[in-house]
């Protein structure tokens, strides 16, 4: 019987799952603490806290507890009389008056603003050109330099001690920073979208106000708190525009409280104090908006 001879086999190998690579070790990060940076911060919040701390406990002591305790410590027995006292002077009268030039100035810049940005951003010709630089040179004409001339057109126009007198000039210096803020955030807005929106039949009117007011809003919250700051804060104005007490507002009327209660200085912080809440007040509610339309809108 034959045998037949069986060649070796090679043996079998098996495969073995391969294994990650070995990560490198990282090193442990040992971070200084900014000791200065952080002491920075503190003496700059206590440079701000400071202050308004001392505004508001001092608007709550009587006159004779102002000169006798400690200026930064609290009121031994706090009281609301010099409010109380600030509102029977009037105070209703002047923070209409502001209330009223505030939005009669705020409402048609922002308006006049947004549509004169869209015309800027979207337009072509040299004519858009040339207002957009129109604009900008606005920018650089200081209030205090057309103070005659605005006097001088004012009494012209019959309109000197009025309230309106004062709208007119904070609407056309609160324009050219407005547009050159609304304009940077325009431009941002893919083109995209204003394409799409043309070939559905829209107008310009219609893309104006259904598309880009919408996605500027942000942009729109934070001119309109700025300029309200501007003109609720404004003193020059006032003290030139008008001269009744009738049509006084409320820097004018802090202005006539150090004449009207000289040496009572808790009453003089508590009208600080009653004119500072509307502004307080906005920045809460339009807070969000604010820090996203400062920190938007400039990418480009």
């Amino acid at each position: 019987m034959n045998s037949i001879a069986m060649l070796p086999t090679a043996p079998r190998v098996t495969a073995e799952p391969a294994q990650p690579p070995a990560r490198p070790k990282r090193r442990k990060s040992f971070r200084r603490p900014n000791l200065l940076g952080g002491l920075a911060g503190w003496i700059w919040l206590a440079i701000i806290i400071v202050p308004l701390y001392y505004v508001l406990i001092t608007s709550m002591k009587n006159q004779a507890d102002y000169f006798t305790t400690n200026p930064l410590l609290p009121a031994g027995n706090p009281t609301l009389d010099n409010y109380a006292l600030v509102l029977q002077n009037d105070f209703v009268l002047y923070f209409v008056n502001s209330l009223l030039v505030t939005v009669g100035s705020v409402v048609p810049a922002v308006i006049v603003s947004f549509m004169a940005a869209y015309g800027v951003t979207r337009g072509t010709t040299r004519v858009v050109g040339g207002i957009n630089t129109l604009f900008l040179l606005g920018l650089s004409i200081p209030l205090q330099a057309t103070i005659i001339p605005v006097y001088w057109l004012i009494v012209r126009l019959n309109l000197y001690d009025n309230l309106i007198a004062l709208m007119l000039p904070s609407i056309a210096f609160a324009i050219p920073v407005s547009v050159l803020i609304l304009s940077n955030f325009m431009r941002d807005i893919p083109k995209e979208l204003f394409e799409s929106m043309r070939l559905d039949g829209c107008t310009e009117w219609t893309i104006m106000w259904r598309l880009v007011f919408p996605l500027i809003r942000p942009a729109i919250t934070t001119i309109a708190v700025y300029n309200a700051l501007n003109v609720w804060n404004g003193f020059l104005f006032p003290l030139i525009l008008t001269q009744s007490p009738e049509k006084r507002v409320l820097p004018l009327s802090l202005w006539a409280y150090q004449d009207e209660f000289t040496v009572n200085t808790p009453a003089i912080l508590a009208a600080v104090v009653l004119s500072a809440i509307p502004l307080v007040a906005v920045y809460i509610l339009g807070r969000r908006q604010l820090v996203s339309g400062l920190t938007g809108g400039f990418s480009k």
